[in-house]
């Protein structure tokens, strides 16, 4: 922890307060303080912020920011990734239906626009346009340490460009866009299970079956089979849909070091995806298809 987030804490009353490290996101470092509140170090706290008042009871509640930290409320609960190692698979189907019913609740907030909040009052910029032209310029800014070969490249490339027409345009609503269970916080309660989203830094307004995309990213389950039984009713075409928006995502982690355990599954997925591409499966749920 640096000293002025040190010297922040004192500030904020809580420099006496037992710290200790947590997993973080992708961009942040995160520390518990004394199991009550929780320092998160990068990302875009003002961002993360804002969306935390969006969704009260969904993201942790932000109680002060900085330009570079936040301190949120300490939420009790599991990593969702870690009760999944545990769970029994009706178990994990009923975790999952929670999972499902919080992200639809998060789908559920509007923006006039599709767009990247830009700062703390959720202006939107730009979000990256062609699945095609996002991929290409990925690949040519590919981390090196991605082991991937030029035939995979191009069958990636070609992969991007078949799927660009089944991405769905003009949607403007919450989008996590890291949804995904090492971002889940649950806790048994009188009713279920309380499922607690973390992590908001890749947020944007855009298309929920992003979230979706993120979701069968690895694969059906019974954790998956109970979101998409939580999340509810979805457009024709939603699965093709979700993959070709997971591309982006996957496309734009090619771009940072690879990060292990998460990168030899995310290798697997790309390599998959950079398979020979067969006939393009299009149907009335593809590029018009509600987000």
């Amino acid at each position: 922890m640096s000293a002025p987030h040190l010297e922040w804490l004192r500030e904020l009353g809580l420099d006496g307060l037992r710290r200790r490290a947590l997993p973080g996101g992708y961009r942040g470092a995160v520390w518990s303080l004394d199991d009550r509140y929780v320092l998160k170090a990068g990302g875009r706290p003002a961002v993360e912020a804002a969306l935390a008042r969006l969704v009260p009871g969904i993201a942790p509640e932000v109680i002060a920011v900085t330009e570079d930290a936040s301190v949120s409320v300490f939420v009790p609960g599991t990593s969702v990734e870690v009760l999944l190692a545990e769970l029994p698979a009706a178990d994990a189907r009923e975790l999952g239906h929670a999972a499902g019913r919080t992200l639809a609740r998060i789908g559920e907030v509007r923006f006039e626009r599709p767009g990247w909040f830009a700062d703390g009052e959720l202006r939107l910029g730009e979000l990256p346009g062609d699945l095609a032209e996002f991929v290409r310029d990925c690949l040519s800014r590919r981390h090196p340490d991605w082991p991937l070969t030029a035939a995979e490249e191009r069958g990636l490339l070609a992969r991007a460009r078949e799927w660009a027409p089944l991405v769905p345009s003009g949607a403007a609503r919450l989008v996590h866009s890291d949804f995904n269970p090492k971002n889940l916080i649950a806790a048994r309660t009188g009713d279920g299970w309380r499922v607690t989203v973390l992590d908001w830094e890749f947020a944007h307004s855009g298309s929920p079956l992003t979230d979706l995309g993120n979701v069968l990213r690895f694969g059906d389950s019974p954790f998956t089979e109970g979101v998409l039984a939580g999340y509810g009713p979805r457009p024709q075409g939603w699965r093709e849909a979700a993959r070709a928006l997971d591309l982006f995502a996957l496309a734009d982690f090619l771009t940072r070091p690879p990060r292990e355990p998460l990168a030899s599954r995310l290798l697997g997925v790309v390599r998959t995806a950079a398979g020979t591409p067969g006939p393009a499966r299009r149907s009335s749920g593809g590029r018009s298809a509600p987000g």
